[in-house]
């Protein structure tokens, strides 16, 4: 049997990960009060592409990003599959193809593997994303386009 501070603690770690209980082989043993929701479940990227992980030992590297008002991430490319939640401001994701991806507080998105893109903040107040990239250890998370 779990002890009660187990329980809790295995919560917070599922919760900070955003992961939830109607997920097939997801079992949490937990007490009232606590809930699950699903961010993101997916296996492709915003635009379609499907998602590979990298060959090597798996990585996980987790960041918090913060972009000005105005500012734009730059063009880039992820060659890992990465995966991000948009905490505050509106963010304007967009393609060399034209295709943008528009972001709120309390959205998320699988990002664009190999596929270069750019990030504009399009609103009025600090844009903060937390962003998990699923790589290898040293693969390179961002390359400048």
């Amino acid at each position: 049997m779990k002890s009660k501070s187990w329980a809790g603690f295995s919560a917070g770690i599922v919760l900070a990960l955003g992961m939830a209980a109607h997920i097939p082989g997801f079992a949490l043993d937990a007490g009232e009060g606590v809930t699950a929701t699903v961010l993101l479940k997916s296996d492709s990227s915003w635009e379609g592409t499907k998602l590979v992980y990298p060959e090597g030992q798996a990585q996980v590297t987790g960041m918090i990003i913060e972009l000005a008002p105005g500012a734009e991430t730059g063009w880039h490319l992820h060659s890992v599959p990465s995966f991000a939640y948009v905490l505050e401001g509106n963010l304007e994701v967009r393609l060399k193809s034209g295709d943008i991806k528009k972001l709120s507080p309390g959205e998320a998105l699988s990002e664009v593997v190999n596929t270069p893109h750019n990030g504009r903040n399009v609103g009025d107040v600090p844009v903060k994303l937390v962003v998990f990239y699923a790589g290898a250890t040293d693969s390179t998370l961002t390359q400048a386009q």
